[in-house]
């Protein structure tokens, strides 16, 4: 893979993780999430490190070619993903 399509690649796993974590997080009657605790924080993670990376190489790419619309888009999508998946790890991790 090249290293110039993986923001497209980071942003579209960063959503679909999003999508999972936002549905394992709702709780149920118990107190309990539907998806385990340390399950959801592995995850967050991850795609944290992955759209970060993602956000990263989309900067460099830019600073090397130049703005475009549609690549500079995808690589702030990808920040805001990771700085939202650094803050959902942070408000899941039990006090």
């Amino acid at each position: 893979m090249n290293k110039k399509n993986f923001p497209f690649v980071a942003l579209s796993l960063g959503l679909l993780t999003m999508l999972v974590v936002m549905k394992g997080v709702q709780t149920r009657a118990d107190g309990s999430t539907s998806i385990p605790l340390l399950t959801l924080l592995v995850v967050s993670e991850f795609a944290f490190f992955v759209t970060a990376i993602g956000g990263y190489l989309g900067i460099r790419q830019i600073r090397a070619s130049g703005m475009r619309p549609l690549y500079t888009g995808i690589t702030l999508f990808c920040i805001l993903l990771s700085v939202g998946f650094l803050l959902l790890g942070i408000r899941l991790w039990p006090n």
